[in-house]
């Protein structure tokens, strides 16, 4: 594979969203909004990637967001408050486990970034308290572990039914939202996706693209939601021919999915 590139940038109308690599294999991301000049951070997983993306482009900071708990999500907050102190937004139901927060935020709750709505979503299933931010103004949905590109996040403190239960919520959102999961697994995701659905044709040519993208050293988050509905076998539990391959034409979606998130597991 050649030499990663730095980071990728998409324009949705006024905002331009950046995807950030970090440690080894996760992502944050910036979200800034052009006419304002105001900057939002999702997640923070070290902070020498995001100062220097922060500096090139002569950014502030004015919001920050977190997903969950996890270190690999968290742990580069303190080194960067230091040189971009902004207020950090976060679950009220993982208060406890997270950061310090200025803004707790509810399930269901809503605030303002540059005069754009973001809507939380309790996404609970990777772990409890969970949330995933969505901006529709951007058609942007931050969904770091819960729904990832071509997979979800693994079951570590949730049920097989909280997690369908939370991409079910993702799933309806439109199908032009960019779903900007938290890590680079795309890649291995594709290999089981094509274990349980080998004969879906968009499948296989997205497995093709993504072997392309890596080669190139190229990222393959975020992704479009329209991609992931028609992939990603974790949407997909009614798909007929996902519940032939798994020899369960009549149990029910969440039997399925459970079925498909336990492979997954030991594959």
């Amino acid at each position: 594979m050649s030499e990663s590139i730095h980071s990728e940038t998409i324009t949705i109308g006024d905002f331009d969203l950046v995807t950030v690599p970090c440690l080894s294999d996760n992502y944050a991301f910036l979200l800034h909004h052009r006419p304002s000049g105001e900057t939002a951070l999702v997640d923070v997983p070290e902070a020498g990637p995001i100062m220097a993306e922060l500096r090139e482009r002569d950014w502030p900071l004015n919001q920050i967001w977190l997903t969950h708990h996890h270190f690999d999500h968290v742990d580069g907050l303190e080194t960067l408050a230091e040189a971009y102190p902004a207020p950090v937004y976060g679950a009220e139901a993982d208060a406890a486990r997270l950061p310090p927060l200025d803004h707790k935020i509810a399930d269901g709750g809503q605030f303002d970034f540059a005069g754009a709505t973001v809507d939380v979503w309790d996404v609970s299933g990777h772990t409890i308290g969970h949330i995933a931010f969505y901006v529709a103004d951007a058609k942007a949905a931050f969904t770091a572990d819960s729904l990832m590109a071509l997979g979800c996040g693994r079951l570590f403190e949730g049920t097989p039914d909280q997690m369908w239960t939370s991409l079910q919520k993702l799933r309806g959102l439109p199908a032009d939202t960019w779903i900007c999961s938290g890590h680079e697994y795309t890649a291995s995701n594709a290999k089981f996706a094509l274990s349980v659905c080998p004969d879906n044709a968009e499948l296989v040519k997205r497995a093709t693209e993504i072997t392309r993208l890596r080669q190139e050293g190229r990222f393959t988050v975020p992704s479009l939601l329209s991609l992931e509905s028609a992939t990603n076998p974790f949407l997909r539990p009614e798909d007929a021919a996902i519940r032939a391959t798994l020899d369960m034409a009549d149990a029910s979606d969440t039997a399925v999915f459970a079925e498909i998130r336990s492979r997954k597991d030991s594959f």
